[in-house]
């Protein structure tokens, strides 16, 4: 007989403490002015670090990262995602969908860190929302944080979710055309696509350049990441600017039958 597995946690405090290899990860020289005070607030650190804690506790068991070192989930994870912060903050992003959340990451380190934006993190692996839920319950993020088990396709057909967000995140998704593909339909106009991309981009951006031409035009810039430890890590900005055609998204199979 196969013995029962013991509950996975729900709470922070049921999870082992984080390594001091984790802490100057985190806060030894993120080479950010803006990471630091962020990085200095208890509040923003309390969910980060919640969150942190769950993950490690859950991926044994269903997989949400491949990194498994605290020091390694704090540059590789925590402070990749919160590169957009400086961007995100000078946009005022007040509604934020994070496409594939997975693990969480980038959507819920940029939630602790944006206390007046509502987030919304869309994961189609069941099993991982329900991780997601998990973590938003355990870390005080149930008011402005929505998990939802759905793909961007389904969304952007569903009543009152198209052109609904100012701001849409992805990160180690899709290509940036497809990215652009899935995003734009469900970004308000002027709202931006923001994506975490890492080498040569050159043709990538060529792909995406057509999408966004394609999906009603719009602005594609780069910003280099200035984080120690992930100097090859860029973001990738389009932004929408014309009316969306109501045939994209495409499905899968119809985006691989005709890519970008």
């Amino acid at each position: 007989m196969v013995p029962e597995r013991e509950p996975l946690p729900t709470r922070v405090r049921d999870t082992p403490p984080l390594s001091p290899a984790y802490e100057r990860a985190l806060i030894g020289d993120p080479s950010d002015p803006g990471l630091e005070s962020v990085l200095a607030d208890p509040g923003v650190r309390a969910v980060i670090d919640g969150h942190v804690r769950l993950l490690l506790a859950w991926t044994p068991h269903i997989n949400l990262t491949a990194i498994r070192e605290p020091a390694a989930v704090a540059t590789a994870h925590v402070l990749d995602s919160l590169s957009a912060l400086t961007w995100l903050r000078g946009r005022r992003a007040d509604r934020v969908l994070d496409l594939g959340s997975g693990g969480g990451y980038p959507g819920l380190p940029l939630a602790a860190a944006l206390p007046d934006a509502a987030f919304t993190l869309a994961e189609p692996i069941a099993k991982k929302a329900t991780f997601l839920r998990t973590v938003v319950e355990a870390t005080g993020l149930a008011d402005r944080v929505t998990i939802l088990t759905a793909r961007a396709e389904e969304l952007a057909a569903a009543p009152g979710r198209r052109a609904a967000w100012s701001v849409v995140t992805a990160r180690a998704v899709a290509s940036t055309a497809d990215l652009v593909e899935l995003a734009f339909p469900l970004l308000a106009p002027g709202g931006s696509l923001v994506a975490w991309k890492r080498g040569d981009l050159a043709a990538e951006m060529d792909s995406a350049r057509r999408a966004i031409d394609a999906l009603g035009g719009g602005a594609l810039e780069t910003h280099d990441v200035t984080v120690a430890g992930l100097t090859d890590h860029r973001l990738v900005i389009a932004t929408r600017t014309g009316a969306v055609p109501d045939a994209f998204p495409r499905d899968p199979a119809a985006r691989r039958r005709r890519p970008w």
